[in-house]
């Protein structure tokens, strides 16, 4: 029997949910009150320079999840992209993550891998044998030095607390490298739409069109509908209107800039990690596309300010802290005693989510989705997909 859903939010989490309902044979509706699809993927040309523009941030596509690498695959054709982040600190120019020539460039040594590996053992600090913080995980790893030229401002900056204050595992996601690999990323597969993120968004939707009723700029608060069940990928306070209190989030402010030379900075994105430097990053986004780089005569950047997200503000980065948890097991018992409802995504699930670790779980949840639609009312659809943290 077809049934009618409601999918809010027309990022990744939510196309893929709504495709594959679609495919069932439902009735599906996606909303967004944002006008255009791919949520805070979204790509668009800019209208002065024509060069694609990555709207609310980088994002290179990264991944070492076969299914997941196939699965995009199908929806638009990626290039190879390398990430490679370059960063200014004390006045000089370096390579991240740290690596080879990070560490010679700074203590300005000739080191080969073996004693560049010995030299920070040196520097490390042994005495923590259990990082519980970001601090401690960084002087544990690198020592003094390396964390406060790169490490302490930018984090102040991009999280906006003392990074004593921030849980080792954000560090645990960056790696040190012994040679001169400069590639910020360890996955196999790696790469960038050549058509921008919103063309492959497009495409998860379109074979279903006929099922999908997509409805852009509009508010689910708004909609005058009933529906069989709701997938909300939006943030997971939001859906109870807040009425607990409101989680804490990171927002991110662009300042766009035009360069009239061809190449400002001769990379993609530019880290800034002094903390007397009010923007965290610039991002040149011509740099994002290779293949089509030289034929543009200028070149369109943006600056990165990041801060505490408002009432207003695009939420971007869940600030999953210490402080944080008492409020968030509330908003998840409530969601768990709620029916009607399935919370999806980085914002539904109120977690730090790469691209592709967000179409993994939407896929996952397709498959219970799927089952438990066919058990005809046996079981009833949960309210998260994955289990929390």
């Amino acid at each position: 029997m077809a049934r009618t859903f409601c999918v809010v939010g027309a990022g990744f989490s939510g196309a893929v949910v709504a495709r594959h309902l679609a495919s069932l044979g439902h009735r599906v509706v996606v909303v967004d009150e944002r006008t255009h699809l791919g949520g805070n993927c979204h790509t668009e040309r800019d209208g002065q320079t024509g060069i694609m523009v990555h709207r609310y941030g980088p994002h290179i596509f990264h991944t070492a999840n076969e299914r997941v690498w196939a699965y995009v695959q199908r929806f638009g054709q990626f290039r190879p992209y390398i990430n490679r982040v370059r960063a200014i600190a004390r006045g000089q120019v370096f390579s991240l993550p740290i690596n080879l020539a990070t560490i010679n460039q700074m203590f300005r040594t000739t080191f080969g891998p073996a004693q560049a590996r010995a030299f920070i053992a040196s520097k490390a600090d042994r005495s923590i044998t259990n990082p519980r913080t970001f601090r401690e995980q960084a002087l544990s790893m690198v020592g003094p030095e390396l964390y406060e030229t790169f490490f302490e401002g930018y984090t102040r900056k991009q999280w906006g607390c003392e990074p004593d204050t921030l849980p080792a595992s954000i560090l645990k996601r960056l790696p040190l490298r012994f040679n001169y690999d400069d590639n910020y990323f360890n996955h196999p597969y790696q790469g960038m739409p050549e058509a921008g993120y919103t063309a492959i968004v497009r495409n998860i939707l379109a074979e279903f069109a006929q099922r999908i009723d997509i409805r852009l700029g509009a508010a689910f608060e708004d909609m005058p509908e009933t529906f069989d069940h709701v997938f909300y990928t939006g943030p997971l306070d939001r859906y109870f209107g807040f009425r607990l209190g409101r989680l804490e989030y990171r927002t991110l402010d662009f300042e766009r800039f035009v360069s009239p030379e061809p190449d400002y900075q001769g990379t993609a994105v530019m880290n800034y990690c002094d903390a007397d430097v009010p923007y965290t990053r610039i991002a040149e986004h011509k740099h994002f596309a290779p293949w089509e780089q030289a034929q543009f005569e200028q070149s369109v950047c943006f600056r990165e300010y990041s801060r505490a997200a408002q009432a207003a503000d695009t939420p971007y980065y869940p600030i999953r802290l210490t402080g944080e948890q008492p409020l968030l097991q509330k908003y998840e018992e409530l969601a768990r005693a709620s029916t009607g409802v399935s919370f999806l995504g980085r914002l539904g699930t109120y977690r730090y989510l790469d691209m592709d670790v967000t179409i993994h779980e939407a896929l996952l949840a397709c498959e219970q989705i799927e089952s438990i639609l066919a058990s005809n009312g046996a079981q009833a659809l949960p309210a998260f997909f994955t289990p929390q943290p």
